[in-house]
């Protein structure tokens, strides 16, 4: 397989990479918005107290639907990217097939599921309740186009390299 990067591009990207794994962990635990009923009543929510709030619920189904879109996913996404700019090639065809995969499917798992979702609690409960959005919701959002960005450019890269 043909090199991606020169090594100061690879060291670029892994620097973006880096500062993109360590806002989706920030992004992770960060309150994006707090539901407020009446004068009495306020929740705060970060995707990972949303996903806890799932499983103790007994939501399980959608636990898992929702852990797995909205962290694994993106985790498995990030470490292959480490493992291609470290590498600085796509080393085999198993290697380039997850990559396209993951631009493909995981940008409806990671972005456009996230965004409707909030979208739909903002308009269902605007009449009874008071939302207030959190730092969170921007520094998750912007982690999930940094990682469809890198992705999308190595993929560009590899097909021109090809």
């Amino acid at each position: 397989m043909q090199i991606l990067l020169s090594k100061t591009e690879a060291k670029i990207w892994l620097i973006l990479l880096s500062i993109t794994s360590v806002l989706f962990i920030i992004g992770l635990f960060l309150p994006m918005m707090t539901l407020s009923k009446l004068v009495f009543f306020k929740n705060t929510i970060s995707v990972a107290s949303g996903i806890y709030e799932l499983l103790i619920g007994g939501h399980y189904f959608l636990f898992l639907l929702v852990s797995g879109f909205s962290i694994v996913l993106p985790l498995l996404k990030l470490g292959l990217l480490y493992q291609v700019l470290i590498n600085n090639q796509i080393k085999s065809r198993k290697q380039e097939k997850l990559l396209h995969l993951m631009h493909e499917y995981g940008r409806w798992g990671m972005l456009d599921v996230f965004v409707v979702a909030i979208l739909i609690v903002t308009v269902k409960l605007d009449a009874i309740a008071n939302i207030q959005i959190h730092s969170g919701l921007y520094v998750f959002g912007l982690a999930v186009l940094m990682i469809m960005t890198i992705t999308h450019r190595l993929i560009k890269l590899y097909e021109q390299k090809s």
